[in-house]
């Protein structure tokens, strides 16, 4: 017996939960914002649910409705998102959670589009995908990925 919509829904998005909190993370900082935009990407998914064709994987549907969510709410709100200075942070603790949370403020210094398709890339995403999300060639993908890895670079090993 098939699911109904609404359970199948549910299960996938229960799956694909991480994502959301992922794209927040990256683009907003402020803890009411982060849940208004979580309530506010699962409304617009939800909304959207019926003309979701199965096309691409759920995951990738789910990552675009949340990069146009989050980016519209920006707009809108006119949210000023505050990068730190790399060079101002003493990173002393090397642990793993430490490294990760000096790749996401590097990440989060790049611009909205770079962002995204590292992101992406990081999510194990293939170049055809990000750029069926982002409106990119998969060659432009591919330019872009390796000009952001090597600012990256350059930013985390400055500090």
């Amino acid at each position: 017996m098939a699911k109904e919509p609404s359970q199948e829904f549910i299960t996938q998005l229960n799956q694909a939960k991480g994502i959301l909190y992922k794209v927040i993370r990256l683009y907003v900082q402020d803890a009411d914002d982060e849940e208004d935009l979580f309530q506010e990407i699962i409304y617009q998914a939800w909304k959207s649910y019926p003309s979701f064709e199965g096309k691409s994987k759920f995951s990738t549907w789910l990552y675009r409705i949340a990069l146009n969510t989050v980016l519209t709410f920006k707009r809108r709100v006119k949210l000023v998102t505050p990068v730190e200075d790399l060079t101002s942070i003493n990173i002393v603790d090397e642990t793993p959670k430490a490294e990760t949370e000096l790749l996401y403020l590097a990440i989060r210094s790049l611009n909205e589009i770079d962002r995204m398709i590292i992101t992406l890339h990081l999510d194990g995403y293939d170049n055809e995908e990000i750029g069926s999300i982002s409106g990119l060639s998969k060659n432009n993908v591919a330019v872009k990925l390796f000009r952001i890895r090597e600012a990256l670079t350059k930013k985390v090993k400055t500090l």
